[in-house]
């Protein structure tokens, strides 16, 4: 006898509930960009206490939202019925987090106010509200993620498969990022004055890198995660 996942009833879902998977992905890059240009930072003692623990806060938050969020795409691969519940308890945090920084940095005598600062993370806490909206009990999001995942792998597989994607990813794609700079530099004949052609290239390589390192993250626990077929008795 063939094993058949049944579908909760309820209201269908519109597509709407697929947002917050890919606000977690822009979430995850943006972690990822931040920390690698927080990299070069540590060690740099001539910074301000203030300043270096905002630093290392920022280095470790990027860390575990990255670790988390690709923890969290495994059960949204896997149309997992825990990820509504999972996802909310990550996006509360995130947005707690972005609560204390912003207002440990008005409150620091040793930052400067930016209008432009908070107006990012006002818009990352209004759309991580609009996410854990979409996703609330009875919005239809139950009729997307229902798996019970009966055959689910442990959790340390996905994450031994997760870091493995990122620094394969995270190789081939600041390898091909700095060959193609370097393409670009000589295709357009890029003044190497005073290194700008090899500055060009490394951001490029910068850039891959980042991209290489979430999408082989990604596509690690997606194929980690897949979803396998029923099985016949």
């Amino acid at each position: 006898m063939a094993s058949i996942d049944k579908e909760p009833a309820g209201r269908p879902d519109s597509g709407l509930s697929l947002i917050p998977v890919a606000w977690l992905v822009i979430v995850m890059g943006l972690s990822a960009y931040g920390l690698i240009s927080s990299w070069r930072l540590i060690g740099d003692f001539n910074l301000p206490q203030s300043v270096f623990f905002l630093i290392y806060g920022g280095l470790a938050g990027s860390v575990v939202t990255i670790l988390w969020g690709l923890y969290l795409l495994g059960l949204a691969f896997n149309r997992s019925a825990r990820f509504p519940r999972h996802y909310t308890i990550w996006q509360v945090v995130i947005i707690l987090w972005l609560i204390v920084r912003e207002a440990y940095t008005l409150l620091v005598p040793d930052f400067v106010f930016s209008a432009e600062a908070l107006g990012f993370a006002t818009a990352e806490i209004g759309i991580g509200l609009l996410c854990i909206y979409l996703l609330r009990h009875g919005a239809g999001a139950e009729t997307v993620y229902a798996n019970p995942e009966t055959e689910r792998p442990p959790l340390l597989v996905s994450l031994v498969a997760a870091l493995l994607g990122i620094i394969l990813g995270g190789a081939i794609g600041a390898c091909a990022g700095f060959f193609a700079g370097s393409l670009i530099a000589d295709a357009t004949h890029m003044s190497c004055f005073e290194g700008a052609c090899g500055f060009f290239a490394a951001f490029i390589g910068l850039a891959g890198l980042i991209v290489g390192a979430i999408a082989g993250g990604i596509f690690a626990i997606w194929r980690v995660n897949r979803r396998k077929p029923a099985r016949t008795v």
